[in-house]
């Protein structure tokens, strides 16, 4: 006695990342901008630090694009083939951009290791000029996908990259100012390193979130007691089994679960008075919009293999 209520993956529902994709388009606008700046000034100062937040940029500037062309894709609506549609292209793009990040960072390492044992000469006025560019342009990144960066995973990877691009135009200043005052070049070499090691978490992070979704965990903040305890309380209700919730991509969890009920209320109410009840009931612990229940007589449980949660 299956019974979907409420289903909406068939209006090809809007996701996370679609909803934001202007502050995408811009935030990507502002970077490619600064990535030019920081490789010009990077070239002509011999700054490896500057060069590092230039190719860290480009890298965000990659994942910024991929990500839009991602939401794009995911905006199109489910066919018989794909009944989800083509939302998890929104996933792989993030993970594309946590694997970009760290080969970034293991390239930038070795690279700044190999300028400590040696010597560089650095122009300093060029080198401190790019720094101040690209951290006023993250400054303002970061303010444009403020708020956005906790409702998507493509969202939150570019938040978190134009974060790291602010630090490390921020250590680039530092290793600048270093060279003026005291004329060690290697601050330079010392800073990319400061770079590669903090995009290392980051990338870390988000390429967990991704994996989570990818091998369909629970949403974070979903109880599946709190739920199972929820929809056992709901009149009727005799047992619930076989409950699984999962994520789509960012904005899009989905829930189901098999819940038996007592054969009178059945007969009694009908199954959409036992559903919208239970909507209403899981509505305060779930987005109820992705809900399935598959709705079982308490009689028809002798008929049926030992189920578990």
């Amino acid at each position: 006695m299956g019974h979907p209520h409420d289903h909406s993956h068939s209006r090809g529902a809007s996701t996370a990342t679609g909803m934001h994709r202007r502050r995408l388009l811009l935030v990507l606008a502002i970077t490619l901008g600064v990535v030019v700046v920081q490789l010009v000034a990077g070239l002509v100062s011999g700054s490896l630090a500057l060069l590092a937040d230039a190719g860290h940029m480009f890298s965000d500037a990659a994942g910024l694009a991929i990500a839009l062309i991602a939401a794009w894709i995911a905006a199109r609506p489910p066919t018989d083939q794909r009944t989800f549609g083509l939302q998890r292209a929104e996933v792989l793009a993030a993970l594309a951009n946590a694997l970009v990040l760290l080969v970034i960072a293991v390239l930038i390492f070795i690279e700044g290791i190999h300028r400590l044992q040696g010597e560089a000469e650095v122009q300093t006025a060029p080198m401190l000029t790019g720094a101040v560019i690209g951290a006023g342009a993250n400054i303002a990144g970061l303010m444009i996908l403020h708020g956005a960066h906790k409702e998507s995973l493509n969202v939150r990877g570019a938040y978190l990259e134009v974060l790291g691009d602010l630090v490390g135009s921020l250590a680039v200043v530092v290793a600048g100012l270093v060279i003026v005052l005291t004329g060690w070049v290697q601050a330079d070499a010392a800073a990319s390193l400061a770079i590669a090691v903090f995009i290392v978490p980051r990338a870390w992070s988000l390429l967990r979130d991704v994996v989570d979704v990818l091998l369909e965990a629970t949403p974070k903040g979903v109880h599946i007691d709190t739920i199972r305890e929820h929809i056992l309380s709901a009149p009727g209700v005799e047992d619930v089994h076989d409950i699984h919730a999962w994520t789509i991509t960012s904005g899009v969890p989905v829930f189901s679960a098999h819940v038996v009920v007592d054969d009178s209320v059945l007969g009694a109410e009908g199954m959409d008075r036992v559903l919208d009840r239970l909507q209403d009931c899981l509505g305060e612990h779930f987005d109820t919009e992705h809900c399935t229940f598959q709705l079982e007589p308490a009689s028809h449980r002798e008929h049926e293999p030992e189920q578990h949660a």
